[in-house]
């Protein structure tokens, strides 16, 4: 038994057929979120650029995933929607091809020790979403076998492609879209992991970082790399470096968790985050001065609002630093 593989396809021609069938797909009422790169990087950010970093940093997805880096750049991951323990994703090859990864939750001890070491390290959903936070911290959060990504036996995979490997080039393309997604929508790594972000904001009391200086506070995107013994974006097998040494656990108070099987949902906003969001919606984007006086509410108000809308998944954190600016999901800025 055999395949009668289809002919070749220009990227052109896949765009073409592509764009028709996704707007016929938009009509059925689905939301259609493609993947699109810029240049040849694929991740630019510090949660982008771990989630590839971690994924290339497996043995048994190195032969597989280069097939992916093409067609993730030419744009072939049409539509890749990310939702608890699973993504699908539609990629436009001879035909367009139905992918399904799907990753277990992060297990509920895992998580509890991992927000009990960073307790005290990051203080605030914005901080948290940005990577702005010391080094320790994100190597915890990095940490193989018991950080904040996968590994290989957590994660599975369907693609309704003829090619009979493990990982076809179609998953390959896609498991880099997440991380290219994760520059735009970092929660959305929270949400495939099932756990909520807030738990890792700071607690009471000491923490693996606590007394990091503010200069240390940022964790430049090159260092990422460093964390999982890779040159990014090379293309290259990575040479292998010694572990780095696991930081040392304060004793604390556990962190609060929720009722088993109960996580961070999309619930209906009601009061001032209705009133908040329904702001968001008519401006397309607001930064906290904007936000406080469309809504009147003050300064510490509205910083909780806007983080439980990001929580929840009304809403999505653009830009930097001073720049940071919020926008309602389903709009552009």
């Amino acid at each position: 038994m055999y395949y009668q593989w289809a002919p070749y396809v220009s990227v052109a021609e896949r765009r073409r057929k592509a764009a028709g069938e996704m707007a016929k797909l938009a009509k059925t009422g689905h939301q259609i979120s493609p993947v699109r790169i810029e240049g040849r990087t694929i991740a630019t950010t510090v949660w982008g650029k771990a989630w590839c970093a971690n994924m290339d940093s497996y043995s048994d997805y190195s032969n597989r995933l280069p097939r992916g880096r093409t067609y993730v750049r030419n744009g072939s991951v049409v539509d890749l929607q990310i939702a608890p323990g699973k993504v699908e994703a539609r990629v436009s090859g001879s035909s367009i091809y139905r992918t399904a990864i799907t990753v277990k939750p992060l297990a509920a001890d895992a998580w509890k020790k991992l927000c009990a070491d960073c307790a005290g390290g990051i203080d605030s959903l914005v901080e948290l979403l940005q990577g702005r936070f010391a080094k320790g911290v994100m190597e915890r959060l990095c940490r193989q076998g018991d950080g904040l990504f996968p590994v290989p036996k957590e994660i599975k995979f369907d693609c309704s492609c003829p090619d009979g490997a493990y990982m076809c080039k179609h998953v390959a393309a896609v498991l880099y879209g997440i991380g290219a997604r994760f520059d735009r929508q970092p929660e959305l790594l929270f949400t495939l992991r099932q756990v909520d972000a807030s738990e890792l904001l700071a607690k009471v009391g000491a923490g693996i970082t606590s007394d990091a200086a503010a200069s240390e506070r940022t964790l430049a995107t090159d260092d990422v790399g460093a964390l999982f013994g890779l040159e990014m974006d090379s293309g290259q097998p990575p040479e292998p470096t010694p572990p780095a040494a696991k930081p040392a656990r304060v004793a604390q108070a556990k962190p609060a968790r929720p009722a088993p099987g109960k996580i961070a949902g999309r619930g209906k906003p009601r009061g001032s985050s209705a009133r908040l969001l329904a702001a968001l919606r008519k401006a397309g984007s607001l930064d906290n001065a904007a936000a406080r006086a469309a809504t009147g509410l003050d300064a510490t108000a509205v910083r909780l609002l806007l983080q439980r809308l990001v929580i929840e998944g009304h809403a999505r954190i653009e830009g930097q630093k001073r720049g940071t600016r919020y926008v309602a999901v389903g709009s552009r800025s």
